[in-house]
């Protein structure tokens, strides 16, 4: 019989050395996978029963959420119902100082939240936003900062499909980890508002005021009700029948995405182009992520089979410490990974080993689930290497220095980090709302 660490060894070398070689990560975890099935598993006959506890993890109806969240982001972007509530948001904001930064999280954290997809929002945001800010003589802290940012609150605030895949995975309450995280999504978006005020207070010139069109009170009304109250309503419908428990997390997904698509027909920007690239891309995001569920319900057994889960719990909990301090270690060990590999990667290497072990230790796991999607969005954000940092130097202007982009990210991470330690804290933070 093989030792726990041996097969450990095995199973995480071969997932790292593939991914090292460039294979795509759900490949890589199903290439690891027959491996394992072929030691563990009894030879090729292991092959067969992983194909049966594969597709059976695909059959779960938690998984539904997924495309149809996706598929309301990308109709959101396509038909241009995220522009106009980015330039209703511009507008009702007035001559605010350091508008567009505020703009930049109100508006980014609703595209963000809706679209799944953090280094793709970055991407938009930074090309969209950061040459405005730029040619409005903004500080390059006072332009990166909230995009960067605005990720923290996209992974956490309902509809999050990252959420959604983390509970699948963990074969947690899809529900619970989503209405979790409206609390704390709450704080840090205080948080980055405040400091986005607070640095405009200390050096007025990060953004300074320029001239913009003068709104009466009853345009400013029209422009919020027609421009901004019906596409944040749809999430807060959402969440408000989730809390409530007159829906599902499914069920919840499905009326969002009817949601949009009204209201992009009522706005008549839904066309059968629009249409199209709306249904391909959130085509191609859920053959991936379905992929990922295959490959990570079958590595989990893997692990258990081969003994490799329990012994690493065991050795884990071995140790004199109190349970927060593991916790803290597990937090560092993802904003680690964070440097080097995309979330969705992490996840499914961490997954399997930290929530028994989170388990184990008697913490809550929605509790500790929203304590591991912000790890991951701050790791994203990490000096040196955060992968969120390299794709804001690509679409950053001409001159901009990855020391620019790393001064400007840090208050934000410093605001994130404050959220995690309120629910170290406070727990019932994330607890309260789903009633656990």
């Amino acid at each position: 019989m093989m030792e726990w660490y041996d097969a450990l060894a095995i199973l995480l070398g071969t997932i790292v050395f593939l991914m090292a070689l460039g294979m795509p990560v759900a490949l890589a975890f199903l290439a690891a996978n027959l491996v394992g099935a072929y030691l563990f598993m009894g030879g090729t006959r292991g092959f067969s029963q992983l194909l049966n506890n594969g597709l059976g993890s695909l059959t779960t109806f938690a998984l539904v959420p997924i495309p149809l969240f996706l598929l309301m982001g990308e109709v959101f972007f396509h038909t241009g119902l995220g522009g106009r509530m980015f330039n209703a948001i511009d507008r009702l904001l007035g001559k605010l100082p350091g508008r567009l930064s505020y703009v930049t999280v109100l508006g980014g954290t609703g595209f963000s939240t809706l679209s799944g997809s953090s280094m793709g929002s970055t991407a938009l945001l930074g090309s969209l936003m950061v040459p405005e800010m730029t040619q409005r003589g903004y500080k390059k802290h006072m332009s990166i900062g909230p995009i960067l940012g605005t990720g923290g609150l996209a992974i956490i605030i309902p509809p999050s499909a990252l959420a959604v895949l983390l509970a699948t995975l963990a074969q947690i309450d899809v529900g619970a980890l989503l209405i979790a995280g409206v609390i704390p999504g709450l704080i840090l978006a205080t948080f980055y508002i405040v400091m986005i005020w607070f640095q405009c207070r200390i050096d007025p010139d990060a953004a300074p005021a320029y001239e913009v069109e003068t709104l009466t009170l009853g345009a400013k009304l029209m422009l919020l009700m027609r421009d901004v109250v019906p596409m944040i309503g749809v999430m807060v419908v959402i969440v408000a029948m989730m809390v409530g428990g007159i829906v599902t997390p499914s069920e919840a997904a499905a009326f969002g995405a009817l949601g949009v698509l009204i209201l992009a027909v009522v706005f008549r920007c839904l066309t059968w182009v629009s249409m199209k690239r709306s249904v391909i891309g959130a085509l191609k995001v859920t053959l991936m992520a379905y992929l990922i569920v295959f490959g990570s319900a079958t590595f989990s057994q893997l692990l258990a089979f081969s003994g490799a889960s329990s012994g690493l719990i065991g050795w884990a909990t071995s140790f004199d410490v109190a349970p927060t301090v593991m916790l803290l270690i597990m937090f560092g060990v993802l904003l680690i990974l964070g440097m080097f590999m995309e979330q969705i990667s992490i996840m499914l290497l961490t997954i399997p080993i930290f929530f028994p072990l989170a388990n184990s230790l008697g913490f809550d796991l929605i509790w500790f689930g929203l304590i591991m999607l912000l790890a991951l969005e701050i790791s994203f954000t990490t000096p040196p290497f955060g992968l969120l940092l390299f794709v804001m130097k690509g679409v950053a202007p001409k001159g901009t220095t990855m020391r620019d982009i790393y001064l400007s990210a840090m208050p934000f991470i410093g605001c994130s980090l404050a959220v995690v330690v309120l629910l170290i804290l406070f727990p019932p933070l994330a607890t309260w709302l789903p009633g656990r």
